[in-house]
């Protein structure tokens, strides 16, 4: 009977009858008085969202306290009523530390047995030695028990996260992962908030035992465990060890069929993202979508290809379908106000942001893109301001300390600035836009040595991960202005000259050309090029003044005027004519000093 009545239960389950389930549920239990056949019933009532239910019913039984499963479980139902104060004293405020794997990678090599290799050749069966550095107290639990303590873990994690106890999060879910590898949950909190830098999540993951998982006779699974490495690999920061990311999409897609799998393809998509290469990206995402139109995890990578490349129509569309169909996602929202922000309806925008923030206080995109309304209208004291919550709530990327960066140097706090930049430095070096303003503050304090340094990295970085030439033309264009103020004119003419081998049409480009050229006496030439500045704008002051000065210049270096008896000044005063004052020259080159992103 007791049979029959799991079978049945089972069954209405999975057809998702649930009051079948619990109608039979309840005789079960009657019937067998078993703490297992209690936390199905339990679980049961917590699937239809009878939270309340499952937690009396829970507490009636004593369950709480006798059982880990229980105890999870009525934490768990604390949670999704937003009750963290009660989770936290049904689970506790301290972590089973003592439960964690040991990691021993070296002694550990020697104690595995491989399964294929087997019964051996001498017919035995394989030693259960890999458990030999595993601490007694975690060899005492059950396997089971195991799983739950790390679900606790992960728990806590999540209720210290919605009360803002960010660190103490973090903690928590790092021992959730150390005590259960494959708990994703925690895992995933950990990287898609952002909670480490990328040198701390290699780390981290590094000293994960994903050799503690075992197949179904209870030996270690080597398979099963590179596996679930690269499965987790594909999820760490883009910025770190791109080799291994290559390498680990390649096996999973070759070796596994996951080629288009849309885990691994948005993970593509976040690394070409991350490399300025919107459009490949924008690919990506939108054979995504196309197959699950409603993938939340995918959607606001797409949201911010199609900004980048101009898509205001096919945002306007993917925002209103959204909004009819999942009003309450905070993806949606964030859509919506990338719309108005790209459509430069900046108070609209700010209000859809604002208002998917509040739905996931958790949700970086939103709270960036909250900040980004006051920078756009030169609110820099409230950007300061959104960018350091973003900062305090994703302590792992180094983006908002970038954009508080930013804003600093737009005030003319240099030495603000750069320690903000360095704070962003020591978590990413490898970000040429971090690069590049670095290098801005270098020139604006007269650092000129380390400024060309730093430009020269940033274009080298964006060189190695293939990133678009075109999105790097600005720090291409401020590499020849530290060149200029350097005196290396030669090195200077050719950076404004591969800048205007793109196409770029832009006047101040041609100014900095002739600036150069005057500066080497190609009086001509200058004359020529700034010619084509006044082509692009005719009203441009600074190219006007300059081409009056090349002409002068040329005019006295006339022969047949110097012949008339006209005195030809001395390269000095010269030179020395050619220069505009201190203010104007300024102005020049910060203005050329525009953030690539």
């Amino acid at each position: 009977m007791e049979q029959f009545l799991r079978t049945w239960r089972q069954d209405a389950l999975e057809k998702h009858q649930y009051e079948s389930a619990i109608f039979i549920g309840d005789k079960l239990l009657a019937l067998t008085n078993d703490d297992k056949d209690a936390f199905w019933l339990a679980q049961v009532h917590f699937s239809t969202g009878n939270y309340k239910r499952a937690l009396g019913f829970l507490a009636r039984q004593d369950l709480i306290s006798r059982n880990p499963s229980c105890k999870y479980l009525a934490a768990h139902c604390y949670v999704k009523q937003q009750r963290f104060e009660d989770a936290l004293n049904v689970l506790g405020d301290k972590n089973p530390t003592h439960l964690f794997a040991p990691v021993d990678r070296a002694r550990r090599k020697l104690q595995h047995v491989d399964p294929r290799n087997g019964a051996g050749k001498l017919g035995k069966a394989p030693q259960r030695t890999d458990r030999i550095d595993r601490s007694e107290d975690r060899d005492n639990e059950d396997p089971a028990d195991l799983k739950f303590e790390a679900g606790m873990c992960y728990l806590r994690g999540l209720c210290y996260a919605k009360q803002n106890a960010i660190d103490r999060a973090k903690s928590c879910y790092k021992d959730a992962v150390r005590i259960d590898v494959q708990c994703f949950e925690a895992f995933d909190q950990l990287m898609s908030n952002k909670l480490m830098s990328p040198h701390e999540e290699w780390e981290f993951l590094e000293s994960l035992d994903f050799d503690n998982i075992l197949n179904e006779d209870g030996l270690p699974d080597q398979e099963a465990s590179d596996f679930t490495k690269m499965l987790y690999v594909t999820r760490m920061s883009k910025y770190g060890r791109p080799d291994d990311f290559t390498a680990a999409v390649e096996t999973l897609s070759s070796h596994y069929n996951l080629a288009a799998n849309p885990s691994l393809l948005l993970a593509r998509a976040e690394l070409l993202f991350t490399n300025c290469r919107f459009k490949q990206s924008l690919e990506l995402t939108t054979s995504i979508l196309e197959n699950d139109p409603y993938n939340f995890e995918a959607i606001p990578v797409h949201i911010a290809c199609l900004e980048a490349e101009g898509e205001t129509n096919a945002l306007f569309l993917l925002s209103h379908d959204l909004a009819d169909t999942h009003p309450d996602e905070p993806a949606t929202w964030l859509a919506v106000g990338t719309y108005y922000m790209a459509i430069n309806q900046i108070s609209q925008a700010r209000a859809y942001f604002s208002k998917s923030s509040l739905m996931d206080p958790h949700f970086g995109p939103a709270w960036i893109g909250f900040a980004h309304t006051f920078a756009a209208e030169g609110e820099h004291d409230q950007a300061i301001s959104a960018y350091s919550t973003a900062a305090r709530l994703f302590q792992g990327t180094h983006l908002p300390q970038l954009f508080l960066g930013m804003q600093n140097l737009s005030l003319g706090n240099t030495s603000l600035a750069r320690d903000y930049f360095n704070t962003a430095y020591n978590m990413c070096n490898t970000d040429p836009l971090l690069l590049n303003d670095l290098g801005v503050t270098n020139y604006q304090e007269g650092l000129l040595d380390q400024a060309i340094r730093c430009f020269q990295l940033a274009l080298k970085y964006a060189d190695e991960v293939e990133s678009s030439p075109t999105s790097w033309l600005n720090t291409r264009n401020n590499l020849g202005h530290a060149y200029r103020r350097n005196g290396q004119l030669a090195e200077a003419l050719d950076e404004f000259d591969a800048v205007l081998r793109h196409g770029t049409q832009d006047a101040a480009v041609f100014v900095s050309k002739g600036l150069v050229l005057l500066e080497l006496e190609q009086y001509l030439d200058a004359t020529a090029v700034l010619h084509e500045a006044l082509a692009v704008s005719p009203q441009d002051p600074m190219a006007t003044d300059l081409l009056a000065r090349a002409l002068d210049s040329l005019e006295l270096e006339d022969p047949a005027r110097i012949a008339m008896g006209v005195k030809r000044p001395s390269r000095r005063r010269r030179k020395a004519g050619l220069h505009m004052d201190m203010d104007e020259e300024s102005v020049l080159d910060q203005s050329r000093f525009t953030d690539v992103g």
